[in-house]
């Protein structure tokens, strides 16, 4: 089920953000991902319209939108990765919005060939100004 998220939902969610950005990235040092927990947790979030997915009781995964176009976070928890549910909560947001965006590290070729299946075209590379590393940027439309 996919619902809105709710402030018990938070810790889960970003225990999931954490881990699977260690694990998806690793060619960023971890203490990146560390460094910027409490940003997320307290800035980012807030400001975001963020989907879960349950799993009964447990969060498996959420979406975060910002300014009802920008996917700043797509994350499944790594024992669910490959169950569809990120399709899902893709899915969920393009029948809430008409345009999409993210970016998403070059080197991270597992969750670029994903968007690529989802629909999404490259727009444009740039580096990431808060880590330095290369990233598309990748849109959608509904047609």
């Amino acid at each position: 089920m996919i619902k809105e998220l709710e402030d018990f939902d938070v810790d889960e969610v970003m225990d999931i953000w954490l881990r699977t950005n260690i694990e998806a990235h690793s060619f960023i040092p971890k203490q990146y991902w560390i460094n910027n927990f409490d940003i997320v947790k307290n800035q980012y979030i807030p400001a975001s319209k963020t989907f879960v997915y349950m799993d009964g009781e447990a969060v498996r995964g959420f979406i975060s939108v910002m300014d009802n176009l920008f996917i700043g976070a797509l994350f499944v928890s790594q024992d669910y990765q490959g169950k569809q549910i990120g399709r899902q909560l893709m899915d969920y947001c393009k029948g809430q919005y008409p345009k999409l965006e993210l970016c998403v590290y070059k080197e991270n070729t597992k969750a670029l060939n994903f968007y690529k299946r989802c629909d999404f075209a490259i727009k444009s590379e740039q580096i990431n100004k808060d880590s330095g590393f290369l990233e598309y940027v990748m849109n959608w439309t509904k047609k």
